[in-house]
């Protein structure tokens, strides 16, 4: 087995790496050492010192899918997923709009959905 690192160039990277754990510095390490940022990033995960980065929306939130939309959507309505699936393709911006006004009406104790039929229908 060959070993593609010496052990001065991996507490290097370690070492350059815990200070600013960035793709710009796994990109620096790369170029220094003449390695792929794939193989980089493989010795750092490996060295158990690479964190992943974090998708974040626009927004700077955690991601959430349609999926997960209709699920708290039947959650709040005390109902099955599978039964309003058909959910996840509308707009996620509706979906969006939808939990937030189910949770608002959540949060003033209007629960169950007598009460949600009764308010859309403006009784």
């Amino acid at each position: 087995m060959s070993i593609n690192y010496t052990e001065e160039q991996v507490q290097y990277m370690k070492d350059q790496y815990s200070e600013n754990p960035t793709r710009e510095t796994v990109e620096k390490l790369s170029k220094e050492l003449d390695k792929s940022a794939k193989s980089i990033i493989g010795k750092l995960s490996r060295e158990g010192v690479y964190k992943k980065t974090v998708y974040k929306t626009k927004t700077g939130e955690d991601p959430i899918t349609k999926k997960e939309l209709v699920q708290e959507i039947a959650g709040i309505l005390d109902m099955s997923a599978n039964s309003i699936a058909g959910l996840e393709k509308s707009p996620k911006a509706d979906l969006n709009n939808l939990v937030g006004v189910l949770r608002e009406l959540e949060a003033r104790g209007e629960e169950g959905t007598d009460g949600l039929q009764l308010l859309w229908r403006g009784e």
